[in-house]
């Protein structure tokens, strides 16, 4: 994996939460599952929590990364692209939209890196002028139990590059992309022909994926990313 110092430091976007419990404490926190910042270590960086800031700020922060993650969560607001809210879409986050918006927009202006999972894929599409199907049957089994489902790549992709055969994926979502952003390509299906894989062409290393890589064995993804940061 490389001596510390060759070590690239991945930043990862966090939950913001009003109370959480640990120990004795019940308190307010920036929060990260486990397998955001271990699934980076494993491939090889470091990890760093980018709780919820002032979104001037992310261009400075993105700045003192190598590479960037934005992880999964709560649904992006509808107005944020667009539209209005239907029924079965989650509470706002308008701290992590805001946010996290911002540190894409750093990203791609900068050439970082970036990879967005599930959440993230979503605001990517977004922060390039994407829309979103803000209900989707079928990949999400259980409340709160994360399922499996295949995702088929598309040749030639960066996606394609990194994992060439079909595989089978931890998925929780109820949204995805409707309207690709400018500039993204669909790298991944299902097999319902839900799009799981979006990229940037033109060199960058910039990858959304819809299903959780964090919650499985496979470390080629994120391998891919910070492969690209050390780069």
């Amino acid at each position: 994996m490389g001596a510390p110092s060759d070590r690239p430091l991945i930043g990862v976007s966090t939950y913001w939460e009003a109370a959480a419990r640990w120990g004795v404490w019940e308190l307010p926190a920036a929060l990260l599952p486990a397998g955001y910042p271990r699934l980076v270590q494993a491939a090889g960086g470091l990890a760093a929590m980018l709780p919820p800031d002032e979104p001037s700020l992310a261009e400075s922060a993105v700045a003192r990364l190598d590479g960037l993650v934005v992880a999964g969560g709560p649904d992006v607001a509808p107005e944020r692209y667009g539209a209005e809210r239907e029924p079965r879409t989650g509470p706002p986050a308008p701290e992590r939209d805001a946010w996290e918006l911002a540190l894409i927009r750093a990203a791609l202006a900068s050439g970082t890196p970036l990879l967005g999972i599930c959440r993230g894929m979503q605001l990517l599409n977004v922060a390039l002028g994407g829309t979103l199907v803000q209900h989707l049957d079928g990949h999400t089994e259980t409340v709160g139990v994360f399922g499996e489902h295949a995702v088929k790549p598309v040749p030639g992709t960066l996606y394609g590059s990194l994992v060439p055969e079909v595989s089978s994926v931890p998925t929780y979502h109820h949204q995805s992309v409707d309207r690709l952003g400018k500039g993204l390509v669909p790298s991944a299906y299902a097999e319902d022909g839900t799009v799981e894989a979006v990229e940037l062409g033109g060199g960058s290393w910039v990858l959304g994926v819809q299903w959780h890589p964090e919650m499985g064995t496979d470390g080629r993804v994120m391998s891919g990313l910070v492969g690209a940061a050390r780069g």
